[in-house]
């Protein structure tokens, strides 16, 4: 007999008991209580659990916390941050390692399953196993670990992090889970050992709203005060010296890099790769009006000429003027390198109005683009798909953003070539993508 499906609204405050049946996007999981689905944080698939529920607005679904495991997984984990335990209440823990009960093959096969489940349902891509293969299995090893991360236990390789400052307390502290509360803690296990030696953990901050520690690969660490009323922190725009490998990059200290501290390298090298496989199948053009959407420092440019060579013409755009003159020093090398401030959708649409030429040269030539966690979206998708360069190759750090704007360019006559996965941000529920398109 099929459940009946309840109308009345569960307490904010309950507990209740839960079979939790699968994992949705946004690192919760899914379970059901008389019909009603319940998103419950801290759990694992295939356990039994007691969560206090903490929304219950909507007839549909409601919101939950694990607050006990009365049948545990096999893949459960002692939290690796103290603070953010199953045994300390909701309410106390922090927020930024959600996944941090779980074993870390664990999670990527969770991962693997939002990916693969995205991209079916709003992309149109059928995933199947090879012959004589559990597509489970499969699944397993599709998102890619980051080198010593599983000896580190995935800690320690966060060089970025923000930190609020309680405005009655002056406690420095992340925020708790779902919540605008400040919650201190003694330590930052997902962060470097020099983020954690700055960290102002248990020292009043007066007068000050954020604290931003940074940890360049080739500079010293540093800290950035967020003051109360202020629009810029205190040393934001300075420039910092980052390393991909052997490869030097300048980057503003306050400005978009990525943060686990292999990352860099990580999509720089699956970029560069990503291209090599193209040249080798004649489908690039070295030549061509190639772009670097969404460029910041240049990083994914210099990928691009890392395989192309230097006869690479190649244009980065990004909307912040910082980050496009770092990308103008970082690939100054570089003769067919142009670096231009300007909002993708209107430098888009400026090259759609330009000569035949330059058309022609942007349809024989590749796009690259790492758009933020909303994706390219609608407009973006629709311009690329009319200038119809020869191939795509988007940087995604949301799978669903991914899989819509996949949707897009099907429809656009482009087909899936490649997809890879890779845990950029272990023991949460983030992870990068690659994706490469060529048009039919």
């Amino acid at each position: 007999m099929s459940a009946q499906r309840s109308t009345a609204p569960l307490e904010i405050g309950s507990e209740i008991e839960l079979d939790v049946t699968g994992m949705a996007h946004g690192g919760v999981s899914v379970a059901r209580h008389d019909g009603r689905v319940v998103f419950v944080a801290d759990a694992i698939p295939g356990e039994r659990v007691r969560a206090r529920v903490t929304d219950a607005k909507k007839k549909s679904f409601a919101r939950a916390t694990v607050t006990e495991v009365l049948d545990a997984s096999a893949d459960r984990r002692d939290h690796v941050w103290a603070e953010a335990s199953v045994e300390r209440d909701p309410e106390e823990r922090p927020g930024g390692a959600e996944f941090g009960h779980i074993a870390l093959a664990r999670q990527r096969a969770l991962k693997a399953g939002v990916l693969t489940d995205s991209m079916q349902r709003f992309g149109g891509i059928e995933f199947a196993a090879e012959e004589g293969e559990e597509l489970a299995d499969a699944l397993a090893e599709m998102v890619e670990p980051v080198r010593g991360d599983d000896e580190a236990n995935g800690l320690g390789y966060r060089t970025r992090v923000r930190l609020h400052v309680d405005p009655a307390t002056g406690l420095v502290g992340p925020y708790g889970a779902r919540s605008r509360r400040v919650i201190p803690v003694e330590s930052l296990p997902l962060a470097t050992e020099n983020i954690n030696r700055i960290a102002p953990l248990g020292e009043p901050m007066l007068d000050v709203a954020t604290v931003d520690l940074v940890d360049p690969a080739g500079d010293d660490p540093r800290m950035l005060l967020g003051m109360i009323g202020a629009k810029d922190r205190a040393g934001a725009r300075d420039t910092v010296q980052e390393l991909v490998e052997d490869r030097g990059f300048i980057a503003r200290a306050g400005g978009f890099w990525q943060v686990h501290r292999g990352a860099p390298t990580v999509l720089f090298d699956a970029v560069r790769d990503a291209i090599g496989e193209l040249i080798d199948d004649g489908l690039f053009d070295p030549a061509a009006g190639n772009l670097d959407l969404y460029g910041g420092a240049g990083l994914l440019a210099a990928a691009m000429a890392e395989a192309a060579g230097p006869g690479l013409k190649v244009t980065t755009v990004e909307a912040d003027e910082g980050a496009t003159d770092d990308a103008a020093e970082n690939l100054s090398e570089l003769v067919g390198a142009l670096a231009l401030t300007a909002k993708v959708d209107r430098h888009l649409a400026d090259l759609l109005q330009a000569a035949a030429p330059v058309r022609d040269r942007l349809r024989r030539g590749t796009i690259v683009l790492d758009p933020p966690r909303s994706g390219a979206g609608g407009d973006v998708m629709a311009q690329l798909a009319e200038l119809s360069p020869t191939n795509v190759v988007y940087v995604a750090c949301d799978p669903v953003a991914l899989a819509r704007d996949t949707k897009s360019l099907r429809e656009s006559g482009y087909e899936l070539q490649t997809l890879r996965a890779f845990d950029l941000f272990p023991h949460t529920h983030h992870f990068e993508s690659l994706a490469v398109f060529t048009r039919e």
